[in-house]
């Protein structure tokens, strides 16, 4: 019973650990797409480099391996060559001048052949044109034998065709044959050439096991040093894949150091800038709101007073007054409704709400202020325009607080890059100091909104004579929508 829980809790915990590693795999998160994307065409590079160099190098090396073994072959050929013809020298004062029936010169260069062995397996052969083995010392058991249709363990004919060779001339075959020192089959390179008028063929044989000892312990180096370079190559792969992932790691702290904290100063600001909009709201209502609305209850209390003793002729200036400081405290709090969220940019669109903006701010500040837009059809989106409203606002605040101008204009308008919006002022500019502009509040509210909609924001200032401030404000074309119907009328209502 307890090997059996235990047998099931293994395969539940197996079971859990393989799907959920089947799923990181299937479905990685951003880092791991961050790395794959990082490594991955490194590694298919390597191994592009990997395929490369081993092609190209067992090429070269059976390019090398091939010249070599050609070499050794036509070094042994020539050595073979080398054995018959002073082989035919020894004994051709005999051949040349015997008749071809000549039993006793026959019985002379038989006896010279079966002499000449050399080396360990080294030997002469001869083979009548009928198949019949004349000549072989070391394997005499062929002697008086025939041999015609002979074939090696490969079926290659062997005395057929040196038989064949030596009708023609001479040549070169090559087959499998015994050495008579093992009695192992191994390769044999044959010269063989005929003796006509005797109906012979005469030749050698080495062997060239050697040979092809020497091209195996050459490919077999050729390889261990391919294989040596993939090892090398791997291991430098892996060395840059860890420095890969050692810096992405590093770079994935850093990156999350540094967005925590950015994280921590935003949320701050956030903070601050609540405290500070509740600060000013509650200031207005207390010096503003609160001290009419002590005024409407004074009137009131004394009309009520002065009517309660009958002097109704004297209770209507009270009572007037009253009404108006109740009409002066709605009037207020229209004004700081309209701070907080514009009506009429809701109702009429941006171009209506930033005319009413402007012409309060003129009518507050006495600032001479202008406002110019040009008609178009596409229509910012909810975003672009409270952005927009919000930036403006920004703008105839600082203007109103820091400028000292005594006029402003506005200029909103759409083109088929987008919509820009320029706030230009006649003032002292803003100083140049790397504190000041920078470091605004307002400016930097101004740059983050516009910069969740993927705009721009520049602003250009100069001092002196000819002093000023220009904001200008682009929104790319991806926050307008598309035109509204022909019927539509023709305004900005943007």
């Amino acid at each position: 019973m307890y090997f059996s829980c235990l047998f099931a809790f293994w395969r539940n915990f197996s079971y859990r650990f393989a799907m959920r590693f089947l799923t990181n795999i299937l479905r990685p998160n951003y880092a791991q797409k961050l790395s794959l994307l990082a490594t991955l065409p490194l590694v298919c590079a390597v191994a592009a480099i990997a395929a490369l160099v081993a092609y190209q190098s067992r090429a070269l090396a059976e390019r090398e391996i091939d010249a070599l073994e050609q070499q050794l072959l036509e070094a042994k050929k020539a050595e073979l060559r080398n054995y018959v013809t002073q082989a035919r020298n020894g004994f051709y004062y005999i051949y040349g001048s015997a008749q071809p029936d000549d039993q006793e010169a026959k019985d002379q260069v038989t006896q010279i052949l079966s002499a000449m062995i050399y080396g360990t397996d080294g030997f002469f052969f001869v083979y009548e044109y009928d198949g019949t083995n004349i000549v072989s010392p070391r394997q005499t058991e062929m002697i008086n034998e025939n041999w015609a249709g002979l074939t090696d363990s490969a079926g290659t004919p062997v005395v057929d065709e040196l038989i064949r060779l030596a009708r023609q001339g001479a040549g070169w075959h090559t087959f499998m044959w015994p050495k008579p020192s093992t009695g192992e089959e191994a390769q044999m390179v044959a010269y063989v050439t005929g003796f006509q008028s005797w109906r012979w063929a005469v030749g050698t044989g080495v062997f060239i096991d050697d040979v092809l000892a020497s091209v195996a312990a050459a490919r077999a180096e050729v390889e261990a040093r391919v294989q040596r370079t993939f090892v090398y190559i791997g291991a430098i792969t892996l060395g840059a894949l860890l420095t890969v992932f050692l810096s992405g790691m590093m770079l994935n702290i850093r990156e999350r150091r540094l967005a925590d904290a950015k994280l921590k100063e935003l949320t701050q600001r956030v903070f601050d800038a609540q405290e500070e909009e509740r600060g000013r709201v509650a200031r207005e209502l207390h010096d503003g709101i609160s001290q009419i609305l002590v005024g409407v209850r004074y009137a009131l209390d004394n009309t009520r007073r002065r009517l309660a003793r009958g002097d109704h002729d004297g209770a209507q200036d009270p009572l007037d007054k009253g009404l108006d400081n109740l009409g002066t405290a709605i009037t207020e709090v229209r004004r700081i409704s309209r701070d907080l969220r514009p009506g009429v940019l809701d109702d009429l669109g941006l171009g209506p709400a930033l005319k009413a903006l402007t012409d309060d701010f003129s009518e507050r500040t006495g600032i001479e202020t202008e406002f110019t837009t040009v008609v178009f059809r596409n229509r910012l989106d909810q975003d672009a325009k409270i952005a927009l409203y919000r930036i403006a606002q920004e703008a105839l605040t600082n203007i109103e607080r820091h400028s000292e101008a005594t006029h402003v204009t506005m200029d909103l308008r759409g083109h088929k890059k987008g919509a820009t919006m320029r706030i230009t002022d006649n003032g002292r500019g803003i100083r140049s100091g790397p504190d000041h502009v920078s470091s605004g509040l307002g400016l930097r509210n101004m740059q983050e909104r516009i910069e969740q909609l993927d705009g721009t924001l520049r602003i250009l200032s100069s001092r002196g004579a000819q002093s000023g401030t220009v904001i200008e404000v682009h929104l790319p074309l991806s926050h307008l929508l598309p035109p509204q119907d022909e019927t539509a009328p023709k305004e900005m209502t943007s």
